[in-house]
């Protein structure tokens, strides 16, 4: 995968056609709304597949987010609250008050694009095929934190779902909530007759139980597979046509807000790595794209571009120099925080990420946006590790480490070189390890910088320990539970299976960074780290908060990563052909432009 941006991830031209207003549109797609062309890329996902079908679930499937493929709802970009959400298939919902149901209510006035109404067996049926692929709330692994436990169809356009109360999470909701939805008459065929008795017998315990579970997740391969013979929506676009180049999709005149969706057509633009969407955006050719890493020339090169406008907003991901303390010296806390001395963070991200990221304030494994709210004045009395060679070389000292003739040596004597990892192409990521290589080897420490074919690649080796350093997503909001998992979860030893949380020894069950089982954090005592964060799952907003900055001190002190920088949401569009983008810090910037066009947020400009 090219490097668009690290929080991606976690997703040549047979005709390249400016959005123009003097473009070929198809201007039966319904009425209202002002027509037009609107071209964008699909930011998760280089290179348009033409053979894939148009199915959500298939990785290379031509179903695009907001645009002809639908959730329920579309996720909120709040700061700490997971369940807030715009509406989408759901027209709305009812959360019960100790979270163990919701019910969703069907837009009243919902089609999909064949003409026949959307239903509440439609979502129940999506419901079924999201069990198939082990999706959030509908997970068959036993003890799953946050499973559904019953989907029950009330009416012809309400369907309940209740939370397995035995291993709750706070995030239900928007594991509920954030599934696609399709039509059970062109995807029926799918699930087999007995599905929902198979689901049941699921979750009991026994041989009948493992070979129904079994049944359901070899279901998963056909439901990815699955090949529908036209694309049948609920959004606000169909697809009509794809080639190696580009996707056309229409109007559909059936969506239930048809008369607020400007464009008549929408194209997406193939591409196959950062360069082509930044000679995209500089030649004014996209209405709209997500964020893309660019340096500095770049960026200046696209503000340049006629109607250029960008959009900056939260982003809740942050990027950490993660160490292997299985490995040495990175087993000693002391080096570790001699490098977060040594390392001067805004020079970092001047490099890497002038427009897309904030110098991190310190590591507390919280982005530090919503730091404020989950921890307060915790967040003034950490350590900020302000670049400083003296303490720097004092920790290193501590260590055992030395020097000789200027450069730093293992305790023993031999020599020691930093050797960090990243992914080809991941732009920011690597000019951020080549910067601070340099830094590095100018105060005497010897560094290299290894690419990696690809970030699968990348994913898999540093699971399998093969690194000592390498760059870690983190602080993925708004969840308390998922920001610390990232540093306190599977990665550093933790599993938590059914509410019962058991630690891995470095180089088991995916432990790749080692940490210490127990840390002794000052001014709290003794904690452990992955029970504490395995306690977030199911916390309130207010239960969380002690919690949070005990992890908070915890990873200050101990520094699993050094969080070097929080990401910003840039997004760039264009105003010469439509109007209405969102403002600065607008809640909607992580949902993709075909949520923006679909609430009715964007109009053709006149």
């Amino acid at each position: 995968m090219k490097r668009l941006a690290a929080v991606v991830a976690l997703l040549g031209l047979a005709t390249a056609t400016a959005a123009c207003s003097g473009g070929t549109t198809n201007n039966s797609g319904g009425s209202g709304g002002g027509g037009g062309l609107f071209t964008t890329i699909d930011v998760a996902r280089p290179g348009l597949d033409a053979s894939a079908p148009a199915n959500p679930w298939n990785p290379k499937g031509n179903a695009f987010l907001g645009y002809n493929g639908m959730k329920l709802a579309w996720v909120k970009n709040h700061l700490t609250d997971p369940n807030q959400f715009y509406p989408g298939v759901a027209a709305n919902w009812d959360i019960a008050a100790d979270n163990s149901s919701i019910t969703i209510h069907v837009q009243p006035n919902a089609k999909w694009s064949d003409g026949k109404p959307v239903t509440a067996e439609d979502v129940r049926l999506s419901i079924g095929l999201a069990y198939t692929t082990g999706s959030t709330a509908f997970a068959i692994t036993p003890g799953a934190a946050g499973a559904a436990a019953e989907v029950q169809v009330v009416d012809d356009k309400t369907v309940k779902v209740t939370q397995d109360m035995t291993n709750p999470s706070a995030k239900f909701a928007r594991g509920v909530l954030d599934n696609w939805v399709v039509p059970a008459h062109v995807w029926g065929s799918v699930l087999p007759a007995d599905f929902w008795d198979k689901l049941k017998t699921s979750r009991g315990e026994g041989e009948a139980a493992d070979k129904a579970r079994e049944e359901i997740l070899a279901l998963g391969q056909k439901v990815l597979a699955f090949a529908p013979p036209k694309d049948v929506s609920a959004g606000p676009f169909t697809l009509e046509r794809v080639n190696p180049g580009e996707a056309l999709l229409v109007k559909n005149p059936n969506f239930y807000n048809a008369a607020n969706v400007a464009p008549a057509q929408v194209k997406f633009l193939n591409y196959s790595g950062n360069e082509q969407i930044w000679n995209y955006l500089s030649a004014g050719k996209l209405d709209h794209s997500g964020f893309v890493a660019a340096p500095t020339d770049v960026m200046n090169r696209i503000r340049q571009a006629p109607g250029s406008h960008i959009i900056t907003g939260f982003s809740p991901v942050a990027v950490g120099m993660a160490f292997n303390q299985s490995k040495k010296p990175y087993d000693n806390v002391h080096v570790r925080r001699g490098l977060a001395y040594l390392i001067d963070r805004a020079q970092v991200t001047k490099v890497a990420s002038p427009d897309g990221g904030t110098p991190a304030l310190t590591t507390s494994g919280i982005h530090q946006k919503p730091a404020q709210e989950w921890i307060g004045s915790e967040l003034s009395s950490l350590e900020p590790y302000n670049h400083d060679v003296a303490k720097a070389e004092a920790e290193f000292t501590e260590a055992g480490l030395k020097k000789q003739d200027g450069k730093w040596t293992l305790a023993d004597g031999s020599p020691w070189k930093v050797t960090m990892h990243a992914p080809a192409g991941f732009s920011d990521w690597i000019s951020a390890q080549e910067n601070i290589k340099s830094q590095l080897i100018d105060n005497g420490v010897d560094a290299e910088v290894v690419t990696v074919a690809d970030y699968p690649v990348y994913l898999e080796e540093i699971a399998a320990g093969k690194y000592d350093v390498g760059f870690w997503l983190m602080a993925l909001g708004p969840a308390p539970y998922d920001i610390y998992q990232r540093l306190y979860g599977t990665s550093n030893g933790w599993t938590n299976v059914a509410g019962k949380v058991s630690h891995n020894a470095p180089g088991k069950g995916g432990n790749w960074m080692g940490g210490a089982e127990e840390i002794d954090v000052e001014g709290v005592g003794k904690v452990n780290p992955g029970e504490l964060t395995a306690e977030l799952n199911a916390a309130s907003a207010e239960e969380a908060k002690p919690i949070m900055a005990k992890l908070a001190k915890a990873a200050n002190q101990d520094l699993p990563v050094i969080q070097l920088w929080d990401y910003v949401n840039t997004q760039f569009t264009n105003t010469s052909r439509f109007t209405g983008w969102p403002q600065n810090d607008s809640d909607v910037l992580r949902l993709p432009a075909g949520v923006w066009i679909q609430l009715g947020m964007i109009k053709a400009k006149q």
